[in-house]
């Protein structure tokens, strides 16, 4: 008997692997290799192919593209991989890239996440959870980013940048070295402009913790100190403030170098 939640003229391929409650719109096509969770929505005119694996929940709306294989050069047939979790919106004309062989092999993308139209994920990015993604934030390769970060409309990061936890681009922002959690950033190229305050405050963040943060980027951007000087200096503040061990990790993990 057929599915009714599979409209007649999607072309699923008889090896792949539905949950429960998926409905799968008009024209839709979904390849061999590919797996997607219970009640999961999937809109018309949609790919889904490569070894992509979708978890319960999702919502994927018209004209996405989403598991082919990357935009690389190098890539080779590699049978690499593209993860998305549970409740995500991902929305018109989205495309997201398998990995490849030289990184991880994986691109994934975490729980509930807000992405907006015309969203690229280039192979081996690793995005968290909680993440909002405006209408054509564009991520070339590799790129990490950390949850409840947002992304401006028409955001451009630079492949094997990494954007922290709690932070947030304006519209238009060019990334092309690391942004650190919470702080917020605009401009081609995108300098910093103090911390996330009022999306900390929605998240039931402490005034305490908001001033220990807003304490740490003066350190970091207006003192003088070098950044290793003032990670040490977060580090120690971090004993009593919990909130900083994120800005901790990040500036001690080697990146691109942050935005100044």
């Amino acid at each position: 008997m057929s599915n009714p939640l599979i409209h007649p003229t999607a072309i699923v391929h008889p090896n792949a692997r539905l949950g429960s409650n998926v409905a799968v719109g008009a024209y839709t096509i979904i390849g061999e290799h590919v797996e997607i969770g219970d009640d999961t929505w999937i809109g018309p005119h949609v790919v889904l192919n490569g070894h992509t694996r979708i978890g319960n929940g999702n919502r994927i709306f018209q004209f996405c593209s989403i598991g082919e294989m990357p935009q690389d050069k190098k890539y080779a047939g590699e049978p690499t991989q593209l993860e998305i979790g549970d409740r995500n919106t991902i929305r018109e004309f989205c495309t997201f890239n398998c990995g490849t062989a030289q990184d991880v092999g994986i691109t994934r993308l975490g729980s509930d996440n807000w992405i907006m139209a015309y969203v690229h994920l280039a192979h081996d990015c690793q995005i968290g959870n909680n993440t909002i993604f405006a209408n054509n934030a564009q991520l070339a390769g590799h790129v990490h980013v950390g949850d409840f970060a947002i992304l401006g409309g028409f955001t451009v990061v630079h492949q094997f940048v990494r954007i922290g936890a709690h932070s947030m681009t304006a519209m238009g922002s060019i990334l092309l070295q690391d942004l650190p959690p919470y702080v917020t950033a605009a401009g081609n190229t995108a300098k910093p402009f103090g911390i996330n305050s009022e999306g900390l405050k929605r998240r039931g963040f402490s005034s305490d913790a908001i001033a220990a943060l807003r304490r740490s980027y003066k350190l970091i951007y207006r003192s003088g100190a070098t950044l290793e000087e003032a990670r040490s200096t977060i580090s120690r503040e971090a004993e009593a403030q919990p909130a900083l061990d994120l800005l901790v990790d990040f500036l001690a993990t080697p990146g691109r170098g942050i935005i100044r």
